[in-house]
């Protein structure tokens, strides 16, 4: 039977992991290097590295990080920052990365998508929509880390990235981001009913039981989170780790 995608999704801050709690107090986990050893050993489905802070420093994630990703990795890794030209796509690839997650510059120049998805495939193209409430309590995606909202509606602006050529759609919570009180499964069964391309869940997952819920009742194709691979339990004790054979079974 089918088992969704588990990817664990890594944060990076100047060199190192940081996790963080609604896109704020990022916390240091450690090296992103050792990480990915200990994701081998676990036999990770694949894993996910997010520069935060290169949109708003205006340049790419270091390019020299993913190819010591890529000498290290025995799965299939996808990173994200400061993504914004068809150069900067294939210099990733290039690095040794499968797919580019973007995130600003799918709204701040909408062809970008188009050009990249014509260009490698939209296999290569992920676009993360980051939503939160504005201050009418109306769902917003955000851009620029969380610091600017766009005009569009999410559904409206998920459904104009999957016409444009996006191979999927990582949509994640902003209010529910390191909280580790489950996903947002009303957010992503919306974004899921409207779309054909996969779906991943991001934002908010701190047991076994929140990806299942979010895989059976929000649809998503692919099951991300942060705090529920880097921390022991609920006290935040920082520990990579990574469910079972045995316990991933249950996710069907």
């Amino acid at each position: 039977m089918f088992r969704p995608r588990l990817i664990p999704v890594l944060l990076l801050k100047k060199d190192f992991l940081v996790k963080s709690v609604q896109f704020k107090k990022h916390q240091y986990i450690g090296d992103p290097i050792n990480a990915v050893k200990i994701f081998n050993d676990l036999k990770a489905d694949e894993l996910v590295f997010l520069d935060i802070d290169a949109s708003k420093e205006k340049r790419l994630i270091s390019l020299d990080f993913v190819k010591d990703v890529g000498e290290e990795a025995n799965m299939a890794f996808t990173v994200g920052g400061g993504i914004k030209s068809i150069s900067d796509i294939r210099s990733i690839i290039n690095a040794g990365a499968e797919k580019v997650i973007i995130g600003s510059a799918a709204y701040l120049n909408e062809n970008f998508i188009k050009d990249a998805a014509n260009t490698f495939g939209s296999s290569t193209i992920s676009v993360c929509i980051d939503v939160k409430k504005n201050f009418w309590g109306t769902e917003k995606a955000w851009v620029m880390n969380g610091t600017k909202p766009i005009a569009d509606d999410v559904v409206d602006f998920a459904k104009k990235m999957e016409n444009f050529g996006a191979g999927e759609i990582i949509i994640q919570s902003i209010a529910r981001d390191g909280m580790m009180n489950g996903y947002d499964i009303a957010l992503v069964k919306k974004i899921s009913e409207n779309l054909t391309i996969p779906v991943v869940a991001l934002g908010g997952a701190g047991k076994l039981s929140h990806l299942k819920d979010v895989y059976q009742q929000g649809y998503a194709n692919g099951l991300a989170a942060g705090s529920f691979f880097v921390y022991h339990d609920e006290n935040k004790g920082v520990l990579i780790n990574y469910p079972k054979k045995e316990d991933l079974k249950k996710l069907k």
